[in-house]
């Protein structure tokens, strides 16, 4: 097994977490961290039509493919690099090219759910939980789709109420208590986040540290 870090990144829809991962990545040094993204894990419908794929709850566990997300943590902890899927959110399917990861001293792994599935939890050596205002939330996650995923008001409007809330309050709330550490506010906590780099940042020197 390759020395690594492994990091961990949950929290709601729309609270922050690509935000703070961003800054960990900028402080810790984007040549030190390989970045897996939970999103880029949705399982493949294409064998689904358009209209059907719009009725899939995305915010449940079932959506993702997280064993080979787990695949890939295992591979990159090797030392071995890998290749991340692509995901079209406009279209719901899985595109043919792929996103070469190569092993880094840290690995993160963000999504809303990467704290509630036991398996890929056990690989984390850091859990964090980014915890952000519903109402907040919900604003961005409307700019978000209306803007870059081709949605219409009120088909976010729809699915939050139908499947993002519910599951929010069923899966993703509960992860919570597995964190290690909770960022309030989300990436406009320096303060957290820079603590959190600080932290990472030891870690990283005791495996470059010689035996």
């Amino acid at each position: 097994m390759m020395a690594v870090v492994v990091l961990g990144i949950a929290g709601g829809t729309g609270s922050g977490k690509t935000t703070v991962a961003r800054a960990i990545v900028e402080r810790i040094g984007p040549d030190r961290v390989a970045y897996l993204e939970h999103d880029s894990y949705y399982r493949d419908l294409s064998h689904l039509s358009l209209a059907q794929r719009r009725e899939v709850n995305f915010d449940h566990p079932d959506a993702f493919d997280s064993t080979l997300l787990i695949r890939h943590v295992e591979a990159l902890k090797r030392g071995q690099a890998v290749e991340q899927p692509v995901y079209s959110y406009t279209e719901s399917v899985r595109r043919a090219d792929t996103v070469r990861v190569d092993p880094r001293p840290l690995v993160i792994v963000e999504g809303i759910l990467v704290l509630e599935n036991t398996r890929l939890r056990d690989l984390m050596d850091v859990k964090i939980f980014v915890d952000t205002a519903d109402d907040i939330r919900l604003m961005r996650r409307l700019r978000r789709d209306t803007h870059e995923r081709g949605r219409t008001m009120e088909h976010v409007l729809g699915q939050y109420e139908a499947t993002v809330r519910p599951m929010h309050l069923t899966f993703v709330m509960p992860s919570r208590r597995h964190a290690d550490v909770v960022i309030p506010r989300g990436g406009s906590n320096r303060v957290a986040i820079e603590m959190v780099s600080d932290g990472l940042e030891k870690r990283l020197r005791t495996l470059d540290a010689p035996s």
